[in-house]
């Protein structure tokens, strides 16, 4: 089955081959001989009520030094694609929600689009979690200082970090005796007038903040934990941490199965969840990552499972 595939993407140029999920997909795309037409989110633009992009046929090859070969730009009616999938970087801003609403048109025309463009503005990373509060520890969102204080007097050891963060940025950890407790509220709320998330502080972080990717509700069986550095916080790869995989615990797949009907009744093929411990933290369904870490550790084809998934949604549908 020949099929027209779409990507939205950062700049292929600047991607890290070797580290970079979507390039997984692309691979495999080619692997199974579709036609893959790139386009970045400046090259998507509507017309008389229509999406177009200037894209380009795109050929990659598994080499770091010259992984991509791309044609000619042209002008390309999104209705004729098959497929499109929307993995351009956070940050969430008003640029990104304007793609979903060009690629939004797309889907009314039969395109699957991945994620659904509707359910990505719908769950905010952060946000989306709280929906799921027995698998997450004491968790807050609010903007006022008196309740993030009581917050952290009451659970004595503190994460804060705004809603629309990506790659460890700006978190903060706060026990109650930090001397800096109002000013990162007041940076982090821009004084009062944005609301951020405080979760009670998981110890468990010093093993690291799993990530779980999740195909159409279903699990990946394996995990890459994201360990800190020594004296970091954070393990987000971009702050440093290493990557080690690890197998699903009991835990981590009662938490997949409260999560995963409802990723899959939104139209949420592909999404990352970040578990730390025994508990839940964020939802990650814009670009997740981790694909070819997992790939190389455990001999798997994720990239392959997700497409093998998106083809029996086209036959559905």
């Amino acid at each position: 089955m020949t099929i027209r595939l779409g990507v939205v993407m950062d700049p292929i140029e600047k991607i890290k081959p070797w580290k970079d999920s979507t390039f997984a997909m692309l691979l495999e795309a080619r692997r199974r001989g579709w036609q893959v037409l790139y386009m970045t989110p400046g090259d998507l633009y509507v017309r008389e009520g229509r999406t177009f992009a200037q894209a380009a046929e795109l050929h990659v090859t598994d080499n770091h030094e010259q992984w991509f070969d791309k044609g000619a730009s042209t002008e390309l009616d999104l209705a004729t694609l098959d497929m499109v999938l929307m993995r351009q970087d956070p940050p969430f801003n008003n640029d990104y929600i304007y793609v979903t609403y060009l690629l939004e048109k797309a889907e009314r025309e039969g395109v699957l689009v991945v994620n659904r463009t509707q359910s990505v503005r719908d769950c905010n990373e952060k946000l989306f979690a709280t929906e799921f509060p027995h698998c997450c520890s004491p968790t807050l969102v609010a903007s006022r200082a008196d309740q993030l204080k009581a917050f952290v007097s009451e659970q004595r050891d503190v994460v804060m970090k705004p809603l629309d963060g990506m790659g460890g940025s700006n978190i903060f950890r706060v026990p109650a005796n930090s001397p800096n407790i109002s000013v990162i509220i007041e940076v982090l709320t821009q004084h009062g007038k944005t609301p951020i998330m405080a979760q009670r502080y998981i110890p468990e972080i010093v093993q690291g903040d799993k990530r779980i990717l999740m195909i159409n509700g279903e699990p990946v069986p394996y995990a890459l934990a994201r360990v800190p550095k020594e004296g970091e916080l954070r393990g987000n790869l971009a702050a440093g941490g290493s990557g080690v995989g690890r197998e699903l615990t009991e835990r981590d797949r009662w938490i997949c199965q409260q999560v995963g009907p409802v990723l899959k009744a939104k139209g949420l093929y592909f999404v990352g969840l970040d578990v730390i411990g025994d508990y839940l933290t964020e939802i990650n369904v814009t670009s997740p990552t981790c694909i070819r870490e997992l790939d190389e550790i455990y001999g798997l084809n994720i990239a392959g499972q997700l497409f093998d998934c998106l083809l029996e949604q086209l036959v559905a549908e």
